[in-house]
């Protein structure tokens, strides 16, 4: 029941247990909370029950998980503002988002568990004439849920409608600062701007991530799998072209020396400039595969496959996020930019890459640029860059077509 309709009492929006429920049998409420939260077989899965520590043989997750667990021991036990889990799955963020419901439970408070899907799920079955409980009814019960655990978020966005039934319940609770808990395996970050903005919001959340998910060391927009890459090596690239003499085979290989000396020893930028087939791709190739093999992680991108990527990734429905790929190619120790000027240029797709480009500059990251255009044809902040003998060594291969010989 509630104790006053007036929203200017402090005790407005506060749900109080009646007269015949304080004179409720312990275990009878306890077997009707239960009945309540939807939590079937995840009873099992209590703060008694949890492997304190994880399973992470890592001594860095450990700490982060046991972190975690004391967080969630203690929204457990005074649930207020929201508690956001995210890791790979298997990291243990149901359990402990079951062990909250389950402790709240054990207190003799309500809290109402619900995968996501199941949610929505449950809202559209609500509009069938037979249903048990009507829409507008269930959707109030999981807007004002005491404590509400919203579990696997990343199935909240599969149809427009989805998304936006799904908000307007986060949207309430987010207003009324009422108890919630959500899962999910990507970070905040990289969900829907309008949820994520909330899930964020430091006066009501806070973000525990519990597992890293763990990157593969080459990664690749375009056609350069890592199979390919293997093709493309120093020992499988011809010094001398189609047999070529004078400027033209000391130039290329001057261009094949350089690129062995800066796979060897990288440091700042290496802009190779020439037209199409003069080796540009095979050596950025050959130097990303010698990288890879010492240790680092590398990304391997073509530009015009790389700004078709970015676009997709703004659609509502697309599999990858634009925050975590353009993350990701910003940090990645050892960045390939194969083809810079080839893309249909435009105003976003130039801030784009200006924006990747100046922060690998100044954090002086190691990158490797290829391009068939001339510095003084392209974007001006973006040659300016490229052209910066602080950072970058340009070097202009002006050898004939590397696999035919042609002029």
């Amino acid at each position: 029941m509630r104790v006053t309709d007036d929203p200017d009492s402090p005790q407005f929006g506060r749900p109080v247990p009646c007269v015949c429920a304080r004179r409720e049998d312990r275990d009878e409420r306890r077997r009707r909370l239960l009945r309540y939260s939807r939590l079937g077989s995840l009873q099992r899965l209590t703060f008694d029950t949890l492997v304190r520590r994880g399973r992470s043989a890592e001594p860095a997750a450990q700490e982060r998980f046991a972190h975690a667990v004391e967080a969630a021991e203690r929204f457990a036990e005074a649930p207020v503002g929201w508690l956001v889990l995210t890791g790979v799955h298997g990291c243990g963020k149901t359990h402990l988002a079951a062990a909250i419901a389950n402790r709240s439970i054990e207190r003799g408070h309500p809290a109402l568990f619900l995968t996501v899907a199941d949610l929505l799920d449950h809202l559209r079955s609500a509009y069938q004439p037979d249903a048990e409980v009507d829409y507008d009814e269930l959707l109030e019960q999981v807007r004002s849920a005491p404590l509400l655990v919203l579990d696997d978020l990343d199935t909240y966005a599969e149809t427009p409608w989805a998304r936006e039934k799904f908000f307007q319940v986060i949207s309430h609770r987010f207003n009324a600062v009422l108890p919630t808990v959500f899962t999910g395996v990507r970070p905040p970050t990289e969900v829907d701007p309008r949820l994520g903005s909330r899930l964020t919001d430091p006066a009501i959340a806070q973000v525990l991530e519990l597992g890293l998910e763990a990157q593969p060391r080459y990664f690749h927009v375009g056609a350069m799998t890592r199979d390919r890459l293997a093709e493309y090596t120093f020992e499988t690239f011809r010094p001398g072209g189609q047999a070529l003499r004078g400027e033209q085979r000391r130039n290329l290989e001057g261009a094949f020396k350089l690129a062995r000396h800066w796979a060897g020893e990288p440091e700042g930028w290496l802009v190779f400039l020439g037209k199409n087939g003069c080796g540009k791709t095979h050596l950025s190739a050959a130097i990303a595969a010698y990288r890879l093999e010492q240790g680092d992680a590398v990304g391997f991108a073509n530009v015009p496959d790389l700004l078709d990527q970015l676009r997709a990734s703004f659609a509502p429905d697309s599999p990858k996020r634009f925050d975590a790929l353009f993350r990701r190619l910003q940090e990645v120790p050892v960045l390939v930019l194969d083809d810079l000027g080839a893309h249909q240029s435009s105003p976003w797709a130039e801030e784009k890459l200006y924006q990747l480009l100046n922060h690998r500059h100044l954090a002086r990251m190691r990158t490797v640029v290829t391009t068939n255009r001339d510095l003084k044809d392209m974007e001006p902040r973006i040659a300016s860059r490229l052209a910066d003998v602080k950072t970058s060594t340009p070097y202009a291969i002006n050898a004939p077509d590397y696999r035919t010989g042609g002029g």
